[in-house]
């Protein structure tokens, strides 16, 4: 198949093309510079020239492939709430796009979308439209082309990592330094789910040769990990002190990830697992924050 894989540059995207491109694959990958596209053409790719904020230049990557995995999302903290509706738009877009066709696409999202109504692990048959979380948006959009017969199918990502990035984690080193304190809430028991990106591209690449239509896979290999140990191996790695902090101290320690700062985000893939034969190999959570280099990661 020749696929159209937007956030082809992008932390995840750019470990998806060897995957794809290992299995037989051809891909047109989106991206709007010029050294985004000197990184496609070394890499073996295809350029299509476009961008998030115009929905257009999407659509029509879609009309010249025979498939689409959307990785793209702004990740600009400070406007999540409107990077969520532009992705809303995008995913609407390119299904005006496939609408008429069997061409499928796979949507990105958080594994936290599926946490059921009372408790308990995020799993894949699960969607819950009341959840906190704007990334629902992303869902909705891809609920609304199920409906009308586009085959759509969701990763839920859990803290993807490996030695550079891991997820939230790695911006949480930013609020540390500047706290001075790497932090974590009461006993620190919350606990997040995590896959090595790795693993992660082997999943996309699986949940379109073998994904059924309207089906969720969620990502995580780690159902949770406990933000003590996080906070441990961080500050281990940066040298700063660890310490427990009150709810009322979250917003100092934690600045603008404080929503996040005692949410568990645990997610099961048992079921994505038995689906697509998925078999996980990449290291874990705590083994990568271990190796990353944390002299130059978002040292102020």
């Amino acid at each position: 198949m020749r696929v159209f894989l937007t956030g082809a540059t992008g932390f995840i995207g750019s470990h998806v093309i060897p995957e794809l491109l290992d299995r037989g694959h051809r891909v047109l990958g989106l991206t709007r510079s010029d050294a985004g596209a000197r990184q496609l053409e070394a890499a073996g790719v295809d350029v299509h020239r476009g961008d998030l904020d115009h929905p257009e230049t999407l659509a029509s990557g879609v009309a010249l492939a025979d498939a689409v995995i959307h990785c793209a999302f702004d990740h600009n903290f400070a406007t999540f709430f409107e990077n969520t509706k532009k992705d809303e738009r995008n995913i609407a877009a390119m299904g005006e796009a496939l609408e008429g066709t069997q061409k499928p696409i796979l949507i990105t999202s958080g594994v936290g979308i599926g946490t059921p109504l009372n408790g308990g692990p995020a799993i894949e048959d699960v969607l819950n439209p009341r959840h906190a979380n704007p990334r629902i948006a992303t869902e909705l959009a891809g609920a609304a082309l199920i409906a009308r017969r586009i085959d759509v199918r969701t990763i839920r990502l859990p803290q993807v990592h490996d030695t550079t990035k891991a997820g939230l984690i790695t911006p949480l080193v930013a609020e540390a330094r500047r706290a001075g304190a790497v932090a974590y809430v009461g006993e620190g028991q919350t606990r997040w789910s995590a896959a090595h990106v790795s693993d992660v591209a082997k999943l996309y690449v699986l949940a379109l040769e073998k994904g059924e239509p309207g089906a969720r896979y969620n990502a995580s290999v780690e159902e949770g990990v406990t933000a003590r140990a996080i906070a441990a191996a961080l500050g281990k790695g940066t040298g700063l002190p660890v310490r427990s902090v009150a709810a009322d101290e979250v917003e100092r320690y934690f600045g603008w990830m404080a929503p996040f700062a005692a949410l568990d985000m645990i997610a099961s893939s048992a079921r994505t697992r038995a689906r697509l034969g998925w078999e996980p190999t990449g290291p874990d959570l705590l083994t990568d924050l271990a190796a990353m280099d944390y002299s130059t990661l978002f040292k102020a």
